[in-house]
């Protein structure tokens, strides 16, 4: 009966899916001491090799906390430059130890600021994507070498078995990094794009860098049902972190990833559903600092006004062109885009946390020896452009607050969707092991549908709910739609999604990360 009743409170009441803990924001003191006082050339020769070779520092401080025989080796792309002083890294503090770590953490990706003026953008851009979907944290962190300071950096969470276990309480399951598949592997046909398909598997071996093992084929049944049996790709993706992921990074113009057919900075994880997830990754570029991929020349109001279904007609980015071809997604992806405006941008939430993050580091760009613009570009790229020639580095309110502008401008998003109100239960008293008729007041509605689960590892179940009189939903006709689901002795998890023929809306509107 406890069970019972805790089933019924849950009605009308949003909870998060994960309780997570966020990086202390401030600023971590990582002091590394190598043997080597050629130490930079023997990283840069390692990068060169591109065989993932670290080089053992002798010892690391973090915060004052003493770890041993530390990996490290620089990563990057754009970023790493071998004339560089300050080039990104990545710290693996269990490479020799095993089990040493940090709070938790046993990798630190370092990333140095890189046409980032403001040095604001990775960490607002994870800290305002972990409210709607798997995200990783983000921090700052000084780092001195061998005594000498090398500067400031951004300080990011790997995505690992553990923000895996974290966030789809799954350690082993398939895993990728998707990094080059912009390429053409000989026997393969033409590029491999975006998640194109392959029956060859070994096609894929050369763009996407395996996290697990002898995973090969279930990412070739992955992408054979996204391109070539798409009406079952919710049984082999999981579309609503999808949808998600994609409305954050066209909303927020982070064009160094998949919506922009740039074929790398994303992860794919299975989880214990049988469900792809694609994972935000490397966001240092957003807000607009990407540009590669769009017509030349770039102008601020490309940025301003990039179109919401960018690249859903471009053939070799399967992502947007599968999900796109479907108007049900293309609601459902406007409501999350519209969900995040409103309660990040609209409220000029991302501006006044932008200038709070600046204040936080501002003496340490300061006095900063290797940073990569001057104190003035820093404070000034929140508002405006910095740099001169035909692509400046856009100021993230100067391009955001156009962005609202010409976004709620826009049919998809001046179309009124459904109302969602008056959630109820019948019985009020759920027995273990019965049924329960669960209903809302759905109006301006064509067709909505209960997406219900027992524990934060299930998938949601989607059930349609109906105003006809037969569903436990009253008279028909009277704008109660409602639907029966069997319970055990577990509590309820659930959202409902609503449409018409115009747009759609989520209750509560961050489903499915939260949900009544």
């Amino acid at each position: 009966m406890r069970k019972a009743l805790s089933i019924v409170a849950l009605i009308g009441v949003s909870f998060s899916s994960f309780s997570q803990d966020v990086f202390d924001v401030g600023i971590r003191n990582i002091e590394i001491f190598f043997s080597q006082s050629n130490w930079d050339d023997s990283l840069d020769i390692y990068y060169a090799n591109g065989l993932g070779e670290r080089l053992i520092a002798d010892s690391i401080l973090i915060d004052g906390i003493a770890d041993q025989n530390v990996g490290i080796k620089y990563k990057g792309n754009s970023s790493y430059n071998v004339n560089n002083t300050k080039n990104p890294m990545n710290i693996k503090l269990d490479y020799v130890n095993n089990g040493q770590s940090i709070d938790g953490y046993n990798v630190l990706k370092l990333s140095n600021g890189f046409r980032d003026p403001s040095f604001v953008r990775e960490v607002l851009s994870y800290e305002m994507a972990r409210e709607y979907m798997p995200s990783p944290k983000a921090t700052y962190a000084k780092v001195t070498v061998n005594g000498t300071l090398i500067g400031l950096y951004t300080c990011v969470q790997t995505i690992d078995d553990d923000f895996t276990n974290e966030n789809f309480y799954e350690r082993k399951g398939p895993f990728f990094k998707v990094e080059n598949t912009g390429i053409s592997v000989p026997g393969c046909m033409g590029q491999l794009g975006i998640l194109e398909h392959y029956s060859d598997t070994n096609c894929y071996q050369r763009a996407y860098e395996m996290e697990s093992t002898n995973d090969w084929e279930k990412l070739g049944n992955f992408l054979d049902t996204l391109n070539n049996h798409f009406t079952e790709v919710e049984n082999v993706m999981d579309i609503d972190r999808t949808l998600w992921m994609m409305a954050f990074e066209n909303l927020t113009v982070s064009l160094d990833g998949p919506m922009n057919s740039i074929p790398h900075n994303f992860y794919l994880f299975k989880d214990n559903n049988g469900r792809f997830s694609p994972l935000l990754w490397d966001m240092n570029m957003a807000f607009g600092t990407f540009t590669n991929g769009l017509p030349t020349p770039v102008l601020i109001a490309d940025l301003q006004e990039l179109d919401i279904f960018h690249n859903s007609t471009d053939a070799s980015n399967k992502l947007t062109t599968q999900v796109f071809s479907s108007d049900r997604y293309k609601k459902m992806y406007v409501a999350h885009m519209r969900t995040i405006l409103n309660e990040q941008f609209v409220n000029n939430n991302y501006s006044t946390r932008a200038s709070a993050l600046q204040q936080i580091i501002d003496t340490d760009v300061n006095t900063d020896p290797n940073t990569f613009y001057s104190y003035t570009e820093f404070t000034s790229n929140i508002n405006s452009s910095v740099g001169s020639g035909p692509i400046p580095i856009t100021g993230i309110t100067e391009l955001m607050n156009a962005r609202i502008t010409h976004l709620q401008a826009l049919n998809e998003f001046t179309a009124t969707p459904p109302t969602v109100s008056n959630i109820s239960s019948n019985p009020t008293n759920v027995l273990p092991h019965s049924t329960i008729n669960i209903t809302a007041e759905i109006s301006n509605s064509n067709y909505a549908y209960l997406g219900y689960r027992y524990t934060f590892a299930d998938k949601f179940e989607k059930l349609q709910m109906y105003d006809d009189g037969m569903h436990g939903d009253g008279t028909a006709g009277d704008g109660v739609f409602g639907t029966t689901i069997n319970v055990d002795a577990r509590d309820v998890q659930y959202y409902f999604y609503a449409e018409n023929s115009d747009a759609g809306i989520f209750s509560p509107e961050r489903a499915e990360k939260e949900f009544h």
